[in-house]
């Protein structure tokens, strides 16, 4: 028998199936493989068998190893790996490792397996006995201890009646030592109580709708505090009662733990969380518990998408407006798009929820195409908080030059007398944006990235938040040699700086990407947070999302309007999701909430929406907007990224590609809106020279869409590679 064998090398010149001979080997389709090629041994994956290949016999190979005694991949898997490879112009081999713990590749990762101990029940118990001496103790206490047929952990004997005396007893052959394996399970230490809830009207109708629609797809949108998680937790329950499996997904690694808690304290060990905080132990673990299907229910970031569950019968996205659900290197895949595949095979059902969900999306709910449920109302019919706008303008011209208006002050003085919690939210990290000299002009920036480096007064340091590298604060500008350095602009360091001068008596915690570095650093704040353990919570995007703190009444928005300059067509969406998603954590609970929203644009229509929690008038003005500027979801925005370690490179790359597509463009110029090429706006990152072509097509042009992935999947080049991106979340 023939293997046909994708190997574990992404160059595009290997990027085709390889015929293995079997041998007697026990090899099935998903197996992962070693095999010999170009005289060396490496991994590879079983796609397919088949009885004879059209090689001549003496030209091919035997397989050297299965790695594994199961199947990696299911059927499903390998099908969604040639769906990715052709739909994102991919190797096979860049495909199949989005389904495996890295981990596995190379063996660097294996089952953890502990020693136990017990009597071996082939010797005389009592001739034992009588042989050991009475001073022994130790030993016999052992016996003691395990005569009655348990089994204990090795580790714990030793330690509790020393190593010593388990050696006499094992050179006896008087104990046993088992291997067993041992899951490495994350958060072991949570532990939730899963709540009776009585299901709402509102939500009962959600349930209701979904099991009942024709649609594959449902929206459902409902506000802030509306009770879809309840309504996801049903949902997976039904699934699982029917002998099927789960998939959910949120968009934060921030918002996964709470999530997981919920799931546990409902599901208990039939739960498993993927997302790349874990440990390598801890993923490969999970991910194989999933593959056994010991555990049904996947949660996890945007990778759980990729959860190797089987017979699935519900995936669920929340927050599905979230950029994070794009992914931002290569595969460039869509997260919903995978979802759609994946319930296309196992015929179940996609539910998308989202307070604030993307035009796109909304669109087409509203058209038809998705079903759509609305939940208009917090539960128990408790109101949105209340928004207070603070007009940073007046401030100033009464001499408030500081990142705190004196409305925002008294909230959160009264806040604190009052024994709550309250949110600061700020769209940045760090202790301040960039290091400049003030004689000549200089910004400090990263040696590898085109981008300035931020200051963090912990550990006194320049940081690239796009690679993590760290530099040493500078004490003199390197380009003239002045000591007249300063920091411009604020982060999330700098605010707390000023919250602990303003409020020296409040606890105030911080969470941004640098104090939740570690597995748990997430979970950690957020928990003693809900504990009371701070009174301010200061934060950036990651805090937005999916909290629920019953005790937070004030949520502080400082710069609501920075994200509305950006230079993208969804500035304006962005900056009415995340501003209403920040405003939603306040209120949840019986206190009323209150929202200071500090600005610069006051009359700027898209934060009067955010704060009428208006968003069907918002939707129907961007749609407006977008319909008349042709900017999706009434045209496609195609962007072809090529990278190379050196600019030279990159250039010639860009030119490779570029000749073939502008001729397309040349001969079918009423199918584009834009053409052109360029460098990227962050010219270099990660010590990688980048540039880009950009285009915008009308709306249904399939037929040049798939031509343009065939001109750079056929495109030849040598020391550069190009990628290419649909509607791309991120321009930078």
């Amino acid at each position: 028998m023939i293997a046909e064998v994708i190997v574990d090398i992404t160059n595009s010149e290997v990027d085709k199936v390889f015929d293995y001979n079997i041998g007697d080997l026990n090899v099935t389709v998903g197996s992962r493989v070693g095999v010999p090629f170009a005289n060396r041994k490496i991994e590879g994956l079983v796609i397919g068998i088949k009885e004879k290949s059209q090689l001549p016999e003496c030209k091919i190979k035997f397989i050297s190893e299965v790695l594994d005694d199961f199947p990696a991949l299911t059927q499903e898997s390998i099908n969604l790996v040639n769906y990715i490879s052709k739909k994102y112009s991919v190797s096979k081999a860049s495909a199949i490792r989005l389904f495996l713990p890295a981990e596995m590749r190379r063996g660097r990762v294996s089952e953890k397996q502990v020693e136990f101990i017990k009597i071996n029940p082939a010797i005389d118990l009592e001739a034992v006995y009588s042989s050991i001496r009475k001073s022994a103790k130790n030993q016999l206490a052992v016996l003691d201890f395990l005569k009655s047929g348990k089994s204990a952990r090795a580790s714990i004997l030793r330690q509790e009646f020393s190593a010593s005396a388990i050696k006499a007893l094992l050179d006896r052959d008087a104990l046993i030592i088992d291997k067993i394996r041992v899951n490495r399970l994350p958060y072991s230490e949570m532990i939730s109580e899963d709540k009776s809830v009585q299901l709402t009207g509102a939500q009962n109708n959600a349930i209701s709708s979904v099991n009942n629609t024709n649609q594959q797809v449902t929206l459902i949108h409902g506000v802030t505090g509306s009770g879809k998680t309840e309504v996801y937790l049903q949902l997976i329950k039904e699934a699982i009662q029917k002998g099927k499996t789960a998939i959910m997904l949120v968009p934060e690694i921030s918002l996964t733990p709470q999530m997981f808690k919920q799931l546990r304290g409902r599901f208990n060990e039939l739960c498993a969380i993927i997302h790349s905080g874990l440990s390598a132990g801890e993923r490969f673990d999970e991910w194989s518990r999933l593959r056994s299907g010991e555990a049904k229910i996947a949660i996890g970031a945007r990778s759980a998408i990729f959860a190797p569950l089987e017979n699935l019968g519900v995936i669920i996205i929340d927050e599905e407006h979230d950029g994070s659900y794009e992914s931002e290197s290569s595969p460039r895949y869509s997260t919903i798009d995978i979802a759609k595949k994946r319930c296309d095979y196992n015929g179940c059902k996609l539910v998308l929820g989202s307070a604030t969900p993307s035009i796109n999306t909304y669109m087409l709910a509203k058209e038809g195409s998705y079903n759509l449920v609305k939940m208009p109302e917090r539960i128990n019919k408790r109101p949105l908080p209340e928004v207070i706008v603070a007009d940073m303008r007046d401030e100033t011209r009464r001499g408030n030059n500081g990142f705190f208006s004196s409305y925002l002050k008294e909230e959160l003085q009264s806040a604190l007398d009052a024994g709550k919690q309250s949110i600061i939210f700020l769209n940045r990290r760090g202790f301040s944006q960039q290091v400049i000299c003030r004689d000549c002009g200089y910004v400090a920036k990263c040696t590898v990235c085109d981008v300035s480096l931020n200051y963090h007064k912990s550990g006194d340091l320049l940081k690239c938040h796009y690679c993590g590298t760290n530099y040493k604060m500078l004490s003199a500008c390197p380009d003239c040699g002045s000591v007249n350095l300063s920091l411009i602009g604020t982060g999330t360091q700098k605010i707390v700086d000023e919250l602990k001068k303003l409020f020296p008596q409040a606890k105030i915690a911080r969470m941004d990407n640098d104090t939740t570095r570690n597995k748990e650093g997430h979970y950690k704040i957020l928990s003693a947070f809900a504990k009371g353990e701070s009174d301010i919570l200061v934060g950036t995007q990651m805090i937005a999302k999916g909290h629920d703190f019953p005790n937070v009444t004030l949520v502080g928005i400082l710069d609501a309007d920075m994200s509305l300059h950006f230079s993208d067509y969804r500035s304006g969406e962005r900056t009415y999701q995340l501003l209403t998603q920040v405003a939603g954590r306040s209120g949840r609970a019986e206190n009323k909430g209150k929202v200071v929203l500090q600005t610069y644009s006051p009359q700027n229509p898209v934060l009067k929406y955010a704060m009428a929690y208006d968003y069907e008038g918002f939707y129907e003005r961007e749609v407006a907007i977008r319909k008349a500027t042709k900017f999706p979801p009434f045209a496609l925005i195609v962007r072809i990224l090529v990278e190379a370690t050196e600019e030279a490179d990159a250039i010639e790359g860009l030119k490779t590609v570029y000749m073939p597509l502008k001729e397309l463009y040349e001969h079918n110029k009423d199918a584009f809106l834009f053409f052109n090429k360029m460098k990227s706006p962050i010219k270099r990152l990660k010590n990688k020279y980048r540039y880009q072509i950009l285009m915008r097509l009308t709306a249904n042009n399939d037929a040049i869409r798939e031509e343009i992935y065939k001109i750079v999947t056929s495109a030849e080049l040598v020391k550069a590679t190009a990628s290419v991106e649909e509607n791309p979340a991120n321009l930078s």
